[in-house]
């Protein structure tokens, strides 16, 4: 795989020879702005975060675990904490095998300043523009965020959803746990508000990963190139957030058909999934099971290609990488396997955040009515309330 701009490197085996990463120091939250200019526009950039070392990862499984609009446990109260303590161990070595913890928050951080130089420069009635970090599981919290831009005394804060494609466990829990931070205090005065919550099909992001194929493929031999397998692969749902309507599967698909139709239909290709955590059943084919499946029909070269994750993180870097192009691919005897690089800090993915924000402002529509659309059968009574919030404040 191909990964531009990084000043490190960690062997990762067969997958994709040597995988460049960002180091794990710690970053602040805060964007490297003028300190004498006052940011005009906040972008508050929702993600799920990861531990940057290991002395994070229990507390990070721990809010996980807690998180009902995440994941639903009988007596989540004592269960959570029990599955988190038990779990850690295992994901603390997961991390400390990709280098001692995840680089989201310094990629993050990355595409927040590029962002923001993009932005200063293409809509400078808006600017001062900062970004903001807001993590739902590690630091920086979203509350901590939040803090800050009330601190900055931002005019505009735009919610800017760094998940591509909606989901209730992942974009929904975010917004929420914005909604909950404001519950027992008041809103910042003067302040507008707006959202983008989702930009499956934005056409330079579709293009981004269409290119990080493209990189991919072109290592593979003349003669195999065209019956190069392309896996996509994305976070895979439990069937009942599925069946309660959930958009994400839809959205997911969606961006799929636009990155082979940018690259012509040039290779067989199939959705697949990863991650499935529990017994309960969950959105399926899963990854491991189908590269299995298409090795038994003959299958031999493959492309994995993460095409709902943003930034390099655990589930690209140790289970695409290691557990999937190196151990099972050993395992199988696939003749080549490689996995694209996440979006990142690559040119076209950095105007697509650009060009997503730049006709947010020049919109007059600060919220999505698809966001403000519950499920068909939610069950989630913190949903209902923080649709009709944000839809209020949104409109002020």
């Amino acid at each position: 795989m191909s990964i531009i701009n990084l000043p490190s490197f960690v062997q990762l085996g067969q997958c994709a020879g040597k995988i460049l990463r960002l180091s794990t120091r710690a970053i602040s939250v805060k964007a490297r702005t003028n300190p004498l200019e006052k940011p005009k526009t906040g972008i508050l950039m929702l993600n799920m975060g990861g531990p940057t070392s290991v002395s994070q990862v229990y507390g990070y499984l721990l809010r996980i675990m807690t998180d009902r609009d995440m994941i639903q446990l009988p007596i989540q109260s004592q269960l959570g904490p029990w599955i988190a303590k038990r779990r850690t161990p295992e994901v603390q070595k997961k991390y400390s095998e990709i280098g001692g913890g995840s680089p989201i928050l310094e990629w993050t951080n990355k595409q927040g300043e590029l962002l923001c130089k993009k932005l200063d420069q293409l809509s400078p009635e808006t600017a001062p523009h900062k970004y903001y970090v807001a993590f739902r599981y590690v630091d920086p919290l979203t509350e901590d965020a939040l803090n800050e831009i009330e601190e900055d005394g931002v005019e505009h804060t735009i919610i800017f959803s760094q998940y591509p494609q909606y989901s209730c466990a992942t974009s929904g829990s975010s917004f929420n746990a914005i909604h909950a931070f404001y519950k027992n205090r008041e809103l910042p005065k003067n302040m507008k508000w707006s959202i983008i919550d989702r930009w499956a099909t934005h056409p330079l992001f579709v293009k981004t990963i269409a290119q990080r194929i493209k990189d991919e493929l072109a290592h593979f031999p003349d003669d195999k190139r065209k019956d190069v397998m392309i896996l996509f692969s994305a976070h895979s749902l439990p069937l009942k957030a599925v069946n309660r309507g959930d958009p994400y599967p839809s959205e997911v698909g969606a961006t799929v058909q636009l990155v082979m139709q940018e690259l012509q239909f040039c290779n067989p290709y199939s959705l697949v999934w990863q991650s499935k955590v529990g017994p309960l059943p969950w959105l399926a084919p899963f990854t491991d099971d189908a590269l299995k499946g298409y090795v038994k029909q003959g299958r031999k070269n493959f492309i994995l290609v993460p095409v709902a994750f943003v930034n390099e993180h655990i589930e690209t870097l140790h289970e695409m990488d290691i557990e999937y192009c190196q151990d099972l691919a050993e395992e199988l005897g696939i003749e080549n396997i490689r996995r694209s690089a996440a979006p990142n800090d690559h040119p076209l993915f950095i105007d697509a955040l650009t060009d997503i924000v730049v006709n947010h402002l020049r919109s007059k529509q600060s919220i999505n009515p698809k966001f403000l659309t519950r499920c068909p059968h939610c069950v989630n009574k913190n949903c209902g309330q923080s649709k009709q919030w944000f839809a209020e404040i949104c409109r002020s």
